[in-house]
C-alpha cells in the first residue's frame, strides 16, 4: 500500500512539474484575491471549510556552495481551510496541513542552516529553501502562502527550505519525512494582512544521526496599495500598475532537530500582482536581512533575493501552482559560500 500512496504521489508531481510552484496554504495569488482555498469574497459573519489536498515536487540548487548540493522532494499535504468573512471585506483564516515529503538528496531545512564538519578544515553546507519560503519557506514558502498567500512557502517557501548534513552530495532517495504547516491569518480589509505560521518537519525516516523534530515559525505582514485586479487580457494598461503593487514584511525563525537555534532573517520586499487571464503571477523582490545563530560563527549580513509565483485554475477546485525564488548570498565563511542559490516547485492543489 505504501509503494502504491508512493507512486500516485510522485505521478501528481511529475504532472505539475509538467504543466507549471510552494504549497497549497500558500497560494502565490494577487493580493486582491481573497485567500484560504478560493477566490471568493465572504459576507459579514459568513462561515468556510475548504478541505485541501496538494502535491508539490520542488528542488533546491545551492549553487554558492562549493559541492553544489542539491535536493528533490515530493510532497503530498493534506488539510483545511477554516475561513470567517468579517466587515470591510476581510476575512480571518486559519490553515493547517500535514504529510509526507519524499526525499531525494538533502531535507527541509532552515535557511542558512550549515553543517560543519570537525574532522575536516571545510564544512558542509546546507540549503534554505522557501519558504515553503517557505516551506520552507521555507516560504516553507510560504504553499504554506508562497506566499501561497504567499504560495512558500514557500516559503511552503515556502513554503517557501531545504538542507541536510549529506556528505555523499548525491541525490539518491534517501527518506521519508514528515511535514507540517499551520497558520493564521487576520485581513481586517482588502488592503491589509497579517499571518503567523508554526512549519514543524519530522525527520523519522533518515539515515543520519539527526532523527527529531525541526520547527520554523514566522509572521508576515503584507499592504497592497492597490485592489489587486489588474488583468492585462481585460486591456488594464499602465495606469492600473498600482492597483497590483504591495508591499511584504516576513520574519522567520529556526530550530533544528537537536534544538539548537539557527538564526532569522527578514524579508522586506516590494511585489507586484497581475493576472492574464485567469492565470496570476506574482512578483517579489528586495533585501533579506539574515541573522545567524552562535553555533555557525557567522556573522549577520544583508542577503538579495526574489519570487516568481505563479498559479492558473483548471477548475473551480483544482488549481495549477509554480514558482522560483533565486536568492544571492553576499558574503561566504566556513560552511557557507557566497552567490546564488536557487528553489524551484510545482504542483496541483484540490479543494473541497
Amino acid at each position: 500500500m505504501n509503494l502504491i500512496f508512493r507512486r500516485v504521489l510522485q505521478g501528481g508531481a511529475v504532472a505539475g512539474l509538467l504543466l507549471g510552484g510552494d504549497l497549497a496554504f500558500q497560494h502565490v495569488r494577487a493580493h486582491g484575491s481573497h485567500g484560504g482555498g478560493g477566490g471568493e469574497q465572504l459576507q459579514p459573519g459568513e462561515f468556510k471549510l475548504s478541505p485541501v489536498i496538494t502535491l508539490e515536487g520542488h528542488g533546491g540548487f545551492e549553487n554558492n556552495l562549493e559541492d553544489r548540493p542539491q535536493h528533490y522532494a515530493i510532497d503530498g499535504m493534506f488539510g483545511m481551510v477554516m475561513e470567517w468573512g468579517l466587515k470591510n471585506e476581510g476575512s480571518f483564516a486559519i490553515e493547517a496541513s500535514f504529510g509526507p515529503a519524499f526525499v531525494w538528496g538533502e531535507s527541509e531545512h532552515f535557511y542558512g542552516a550549515i553543517h560543519v564538519d570537525d574532522h575536516s578544515e571545510g564544512g558542509h553546507d546546507d540549503h534554505a529553501g522557501e519558504d515553503h519560503d517557505e516551506h520552507a519557506g521555507e516560504d516553507h514558502d510560504d504553499h504554506a502562502g508562497e506566499d501561497h498567500d504567499d504560495h512558500a512557502g514557500e516559503d511552503h517557501d515556502d513554503h517557501d527550505d531545504h538542507a541536510g548534513h549529506d556528505h555523499s552530495g548525491g541525490t539518491k532517495w534517501k527518506q521519508t519525512d514528515i511535514k507540517g504547516f499551520i497558520q493564521a491569518r487576520y485581513q481586517p480589509n482588502d488592503r491589509l494582512s497579517i499571518s503567523a505560521k508554526w512549519m514543524p518537519y519530522f525527520e523519522i525516516g533518515s539515515a543520519e544521526e539527526n532523527v527529531g523534530m525541526k520547527n520554523e515559525v514566522g509572521a508576515t505582514v503584507v499592504y497592497a496599495f492597490g485592489d489587486g485586479d489588474v488583468n492585462f487580457a481585460l486591456g488594464d494598461g499602465l495606469e492600473s500598475v498600482v492597483d497590483g503593487i504591495f508591499v511584504s514584511v516576513e520574519n522567520r525563525t529556526g530550530w533544528d532537530t537537536q534544538g539548537t537555534y539557527l538564526g532569522n532573517y527578514t524579508d522586506t520586499w516590494l511585489g507586484f500582482g497581475f493576472f492574464v487571464d485567469q492565470l496570476n503571477v506574482t512578483l517579489t523582490a528586495g533585501p533579506r536581512f539574515y541573522s545567524p545563530g552562535s553555533y555557525s560563527g557567522l556573522s549577520q549580513r544583508t542577503d538579495w533575493g526574489g519570487e516568481l509565483g505563479m498559479e492558473y485554475p483548471l477548475s473551480e477546485n483544482v488549481a495549477l501552482f509554480g514558482h522560483w525564488k533565486p536568492i544571492y548570498s553576499t558574503a561566504g565563511g566556513t560552511g557557507w559560500g557566497k552567490g546564488w542559490s536557487h528553489h524551484v516547485g510545482t504542483g496541483v492543489t484540490f479543494s473541497f
